[in-house]
Formats: C-alpha cells, sequence, structure tokens
C-alpha cells in the first residue's frame, strides 16, 4: 500500500429507513404531468448487489441523453424544495436578492436536478440510491472505491438502455457533486459530461480534517442524517478518529482527479470554506479535461443552482455533450469569477485561467508592535493570546490607499510559540469598509456574517509537500505529526482558501489568528465546527528580524472591466 497498512472499516448501527419516511419497495410505472415515471427500477452491478433506481422520461420520446444521480440522500423525497425560498426567510440566510420565486417540482431529490425541467427538454433523468442506502442492497459506505465503480457500471446501464442515445451525464450539488468526481475518475466509456456543482473532491483536506484538525459537529449531525439502511453502515465518525493522519483509508478515498478527461463545468461560491469551495476549485484546476469552465460566485449554492440564469448555461452545456454532434464545443470563457465588494454585490468577469494570469503575490509582513500588516519586514517584536479563550486573538490590519482585488488562495507563513507541544491555529481574512466596520459575506451558504475567507492549521501537521506545494498555496503532507518544542518559535505555512474581494481606497483588511473557531452558531448542527481543540496556555507570534511572519496575497493587476454587474 502507497501510504501505509490496509486498513480495517468500522461500522456503526443503521438507521432504520422508515424512521427517514421512506415508503419502502415499491416498483411502479405510471405517465404523470407527461412524464413517465419508474420507481425503484433494479440495476444490478458488476458483483451482482442490486442498486434502486428512480427513471423519468418524457412521455413518448426516446433517444435519450441521460442525467444520473448518485447519493445516499435518498430518491423518495418528494417534497419539493420551495420551502428553501419562502419570503421573509431572510434570517435563515436561503434567500438570495432574485431567487425568491425559485421552486423545485416533488419529483426533484435533494441537491439534484428538477426532472419536470430537464424531461421537458428532450432529457431522461435517473436518481440511485447509494449501495447499502434506503432501498438498494449492499453495505453503505462513503468517498469509497466503492461507490465509485457502482456510478461506472450505473453510467453503463444508463447508456445501454433502449431508451437512451448512450451519452450520460451527471449532475448535482453537494455529495452528489463530489460523486461525480468520484466516478469520473474511473473515465466510464458512455460518461460524457459532468457539472459538480459545489462539491468537494478530497474529503481529508476539504471537509473531514481542516489543516490536520478533525471537523466534529457538521460530521457527526451528516451521518445521523444519513445512515438510513438495513445493512452495515461505515462509521465515518470514528473513522475521523482512528485515521487522524493521510493514510491508505483517506488515499483510497481521493480520486486521481488528473484522469478526469470528460468535458466538465464546475460551479461553486466564494462562501463554502469547510465544505466545498476549495476542493470544487482544485477539481477543476487538476483535471485533464481540455473541455473545463470554472464559475464562482458570491451567493449561496442551492438557490444558485436551481435559478433560471443557472439552469440555462446547463441546458446549454449538456446540450452540447449529449445532444450535438461530436466534436461540438462551447464558446465560453474558461472562467468566471464574481468579485465581491460585500454581501450580494459584486461584479462578474471572464477569465482566462486559475489561478488568474494577472496574479500579483505580494507579501505583507505581519507587525506585533503596531499590529499591522506593512510592505516591508519590521523589527523584531511578539503578541502573544490564550489559545483557549473564545474572545482572544491576535489581530494585524492594513488599510489600502488605492482600489485593490484579492483574487485566489492566500499563505499565512506564522512564526508561532507554543506553551505546548502542538497548537490548534484559526485563521480569517476580514474586510473594513473606511469607518473601520466589519463588511460581510455569506457563509456555508446558511449565513450571512461570514469573512473573506478562513484558513486551519494542526501545528504539528505543518509538513510540506514540495512537489505540490506553490509560493501562494501550502499543501500539507499529513502524513504524520511533528510535535513543536515547547516556548520555541517554529515556522508553520497555512492554507487560506480561495476567495475574492475588492478593497476600495481607504478601506482596510484585518488578519485574526486564534485558538478557537471563529463562527459558532451555537445550536445550530450542521455547521463546521473543531470541538476537539488541544490548545494549552497562550500561543506567541513573532514578527519581524529573525521571525518574519508573513501573509502572502494575490493582487490583481490591471484586470480586465466587468462582463456584467453582479448576479
Amino acid at each position: 500500500m502507497p501510504y501505509g497498512e490496509p486498513f480495517e472499516l468500522l461500522y456503526r448501527l443503521p438507521i432504520p429507513p422508515e424512521e427517514g419516511k421512506y415508503p419502502g419497495l415499491s416498483p411502479s410505472r405510471r405517465v404523470e404531468h407527461g412524464l413517465l415515471v419508474e420507481r425503484d427500477v433494479p440495476v444490478r452491478m458488476r458483483d451482482g448487489v442490486v442498486l434502486r433506481v428512480d427513471v423519468f422520461r418524457p412521455e413518448g420520446q426516446s433517444d435519450l441523453p441521460v442525467l444520473l444521480t448518485y447519493s445516499p440522500y435518498g430518491k423518495h423525497a418528494r417534497k419539493g424544495f420551495h420551502m428553501l425560498y419562502p419570503q421573509g426567510d431572510e434570517d435563515r440566510g436561503f434567500v438570495d436578492p432574485g431567487t425568491e420565486d425559485v421552486t423545485v417540482s416533488h419529483y426533484t431529490v435533494w441537491e439534484g436536478p428538477d426532472p419536470l425541467y430537464w424531461c421537458g427538454r428532450g432529457f431522461a433523468v435517473v436518481n440511485a440510491d447509494a449501495r447499502g442506502s434506503w432501498g438498494s442492497e449492499g453495505t453503505l459506505t462513503f468517498h469509497s472505491p466503492q461507490e465509485a465503480d457502482d456510478g461506472f457500471d450505473l453510467v453503463e446501464w444508463a447508456a445501454g438502455q433502449p431508451w437512451s442515445n448512450g451519452r450520460v451525464g451527471m449532475t448535482g450539488v453537494s455529495y452528489l457533486a463530489w460523486s461525480q468526481w468520484n466516478v469520473a475518475a474511473t473515465r466510464p466509456p458512455h460518461l460524457y459530461a459532468i457539472n459538480p456543482w459545489e462539491g468537494y473532491s478530497d474529503p481529508y483536506r476539504d471537509i473531514s480534517m481542516h489543516g490536520g484538525m478533525r471537523e466534529t459537529r457538521f460530521r457527526s449531525w451528516w451521518i445521523e442524517s444519513t445512515a438510513y439502511s438495513r445493512n452495515r453502515v461505515e462509521d465515518v465518525v470514528e473513522m475521523c478518529k482512528q485515521h487522524p493522519h493521510f493514510d491508505a483509508y483517506w488515499a483510497a478515498r481521493t480520486p486521481d482527479l488528473s484522469k478526469i478527461e470528460v468535458p466538465l463545468y464546475a460551479v461553486v461560491d466564494w462562501g463554502d470554506h469547510g465544505i466545498h469551495t476549495r476542493g470544487t476549485i482544485e477539481g477543476f484546476k487538476q483535471a485533464s479535461s481540455t473541455e473545463k469552465w470554472l464559475e464562482v460566485h458570491g451567493r449561496m449554492k442551492w438557490p444558485y443552482y436551481y435559478r433560471p440564469e443557472s439552469l440555462a448555461r446547463q441546458l446549454e452545456f449538456f446540450t452540447t455533450f449529449l445532444k450535438k454532434p461530436a466534436g461540438a464545443t462551447l464558446d465560453w470563457p474558461p472562467v468566471t469569477i464574481e468579485v465581491r465588494e460585500s454581501h450580494f454585490v459584486g461584479e462578474v468577469r471572464d477569465e482566462k485561467a486559475w489561478p488568474l494570469e494577472a496574479t500579483t503575490w505580494t507579501p505583507l509582513y505581519l507587525d506585533a508592535s503596531s499590529k499591522g500588516l506593512r510592505r516591508e519586514a519590521p523589527p523584531a517584536a511578539s503578541v502573544a493570546y490564550d489559545s483557549q479563550d473564545d474572545g482572544d486573538h491576535a489581530e494585524f490590519t492594513i488599510t489600502f490607499g488605492e482600489d485593490t482585488e484579492l483574487t485566489g488562495t492566500m499563505s499565512l507563513q506564522l512564526w508561532v510559540e507554543s506553551a505546548s507541544d502542538d497548537a490548534d491555529l484559526f485563521v480569517a481574512i476580514e474586510k473594513l469598509d473606511r469607518d473601520g466596520r466589519r463588511v460581510t459575506f455569506p457563509l456555508q451558504s446558511m449565513f450571512h456574517d461570514g469573512p473573506v475567507a478562513l484558513g486551519w492549521l494542526r501545528a504539528s501537521h505543518r509538513e510540506l509537500d514540495p512537489g505540490r506545494s506553490t509560493p501562494g498555496q501550502p499543501w500539507h503532507t499529513h502524513a504524520r505529526s511533528l510535535p513543536l518544542e515547547v516556548g520555541v518559535p517554529t515556522l508553520v505555512d497555512i492554507e487560506i482558501w480561495p476567495s475574492s474581494t475588492l478593497f476600495r481606497a481607504g478601506e482596510g483588511l484585518v488578519l485574526r489568528v486564534k485558538g478557537t473557531e471563529f463562527h459558532t452558531y451555537p445550536g445550530v448542527p450542521a455547521v463546521i465546527h473543531h470541538q476537539e481543540p488541544l490548545n494549552v496556555g497562550p500561543h506567541t507570534i513573532h514578527t519581524g528580524g529573525d521571525h518574519p511572519s508573513r501573509l502572502l496575497v494575490p493582487v490583481i493587476r490591471d484586470a480586465a472591466a466587468p462582463t456584467q454587474p453582479s448576479r
């Protein structure tokens, strides 16, 4: 094994599907609203296990391209999603201006395509219950090679149906997007295009073990919302505890993105730090596809997926690669970004590549004596904070003298001294207006008080992969723990997740570092949190002199004019 010894998969008790309002297996075939709806169709995998799918087709049509989804969330959910966009629900964070009238039919699976929309435009939709979930046979595992194999088999099954034109695409949000990276890396012959919409691609770095710190709240809530099965269920929480380093377990759950060659259209928002932002962009970067497009916006994932403008883009994409003759392509810019100024305020611009070609990596040196960020390294100084006090932190600020756009990842090199042999470091980048007030942005598609960007690192996981690290994006191996020497300043590199923000002249950027979570949202289970702090006593940040701590930021010089106003 390239990452050490083989591992033992641990299991937990399943949740009876009936507790998730599962109606039970009920194969049926009927015409509804112009759709031919087939429920609980059996599909046999290569090892003989039978998965269950629902198939939606326009009545009386054949030679249809297929949109496939694969997830453990339950294809039987039949409520529609208009509950996400009620008028007056701004405080819960689900309303994006201009999308209050978005509705999704009751045929739609959670975070998946609406069959009523797609069948009306000449596509078939196939929704699969993952192996072991709900009515599908087998053991329920997550992010696994088995899921990738099952996805491969489902693609080939769908392509071989008499009503299919032999071309299959995949679409969907979150786990439905993750599944696309996982399946596409196996190269099914009849997978012609994917549309991963807000989907992590590296389960260790993107969602489970941020900077080497185990995520403890979202994952626990997620498995209790997902473990509906009549068979064994992988205990992802316990596996995270047992595998704190990137070992064989995680390697088996990290697809080789370079093997992806099909056309792809990846979409994500800047505010999904801790879940999808990093992994979606990495998927785009690492895929070998010659035809690939990236769109990054400043809105919220669920409304954005279903808004009419987004559906029109999805339709153009899938029509091109699933319906048109071979060789057809799209005259789209490779990258489209929204450069944010504040909450739901920004301008959309087309770019040729990611990272942006106009990037100038610019160091801002931390100055503990003035609490500032300086263009040149300052004299030696230090500042300490109580690593166990939620209210204590170190901060460093710069006020820009001219309009300054920062788009990309950031890299924080920090000389840190700890009172113990490790340190959990939480980093936030914030924007201040001209009056020094905090400017907020959407966060995790549920909140409106988020930062510009976030970063995490457990100091013992500071070892870098020199082959994958770049000046603007450190890449940690997470292969082993290297204890700190107590009382000795040690250099650590912290990856700060991608963002795009315009700072007007007179506005400020503040870097904050602390030993506890920045955004806790008590009582909200579906939020990223790290509740296993190992910090003890003070953390001391050394700046200047022999310890030139610095923040490397991606300044965009001579940016192209906006393509269109904010969406």
